[in-house]
């Protein structure tokens, strides 16, 4: 029987139709994808827009059907005490009372800390944008399947405003870098396990070219470009290098090699949790 999976996309509907505009993703499509890409046999992946009106979200039994849950980003912030939020937050929590093993890239984790009691906060630094330097792993990261075949130090696409700041009981930090203190996370709460990236392996260098575009104002704005002709340049280098990988030049230019090019090593982590959570988990329910 194949794997299922619950995708949950947490951007509002407005906000999915911006990056469309732009030439973006869906972020649920490019986590079903990726889903698919590294598990074995061909998994279902359900896909829930909890930030719509009227969306139905699963409870407890509802969520015992899924060998696991993944979570996109999100433009959102824990912190918005907006209905869109608090509703998520409390699904990861029948998740993590479901015992559903429980993956997702930047606001995955945070949702997943502030599921199980911790905080987060805009970071004092600013955005992380781009690409996220030097993030290496902690002590326990280095120990943690999460990151097996992962060397100690390594780069990935991010973007994100907001920083996990205090972890809560049964969560560890397994990397972070000068930046972001908690680049990665293992949270566990009541039977659940949710292991959470602050970056992003969904996304490829077009990928990040699209959002660059999406948030071009905003970037500027924040002195990430001094001007939008600056993020133009650097949209059309990644678009550039993204169609003709051999560019060692834009690579060099960039700053950027196997780390974010090569998808074997940027999804490192979510083969590792379909293989060392989501398997042994079903296996452990007699599946």
């Amino acid at each position: 029987m194949p794997l299922r999976f619950l995708v949950v996309d947490g951007y509002t509907r407005a906000a999915r139709e911006q990056l469309q505009a732009g030439g973006a993703s869906v972020a649920a499509d490019l986590y079903s994808a990726m889903l698919e890409r590294c598990s074995p046999g061909r998994p279902t992946c359900d896909v829930l827009f909890p930030s719509d009106p009227g969306a139905d979200l699963p409870g407890l039994h509802d969520l015992k059907a899924y060998d696991g849950i993944a979570w996109t980003g999100c433009s959102l912030g824990c912190n918005d005490g907006s209905l869109e939020v608090e509703s998520q937050i409390a699904l990861q929590q029948r998740a993590f009372e479901a015992g559903l093993p429980g993956f997702g890239s930047c606001w995955a984790a945070q949702i997943a800390v502030a599921a199980a009691g911790g905080k987060v906060q805009p970071n004092p630094r600013g955005r992380e944008m781009g690409i996220a330097r030097k993030i290496a792993l902690t002590p326990e990261g280095r120990a943690h399947p999460l990151h097996e075949g992962r060397p100690p130090v390594f780069d990935a696409f991010t973007s994100h405003d907001d920083e996990i700041t205090h972890l809560p009981p049964g969560a560890v930090a397994l990397s972070g870098n000068a930046f972001t203190r908690v680049q990665s996370v293992c949270v566990h709460r009541f039977a659940g396990a949710f292991w959470g990236l602050q970056y992003h392996p969904e996304y490829d260098l077009h990928e990040m070219a699209r959002l660059i575009f999406c948030r071009i104002e905003k970037l500027v704005r924040l002195g990430i470009f001094t001007n939008e002709g600056q993020a133009n340049a650097c949209i059309e280098d990644l678009e550039t290098l993204h169609a003709d990988p051999a560019r060692r030049d834009l690579a060099w230019k960039l700053g950027i090699d196997s780390d974010v090019m090569d998808p074997q090593v940027r999804e490192t982590e979510v083969r590792n949790w379909i293989l060392r959570l989501v398997l042994p988990s079903r296996a452990a329910r007699g599946i």
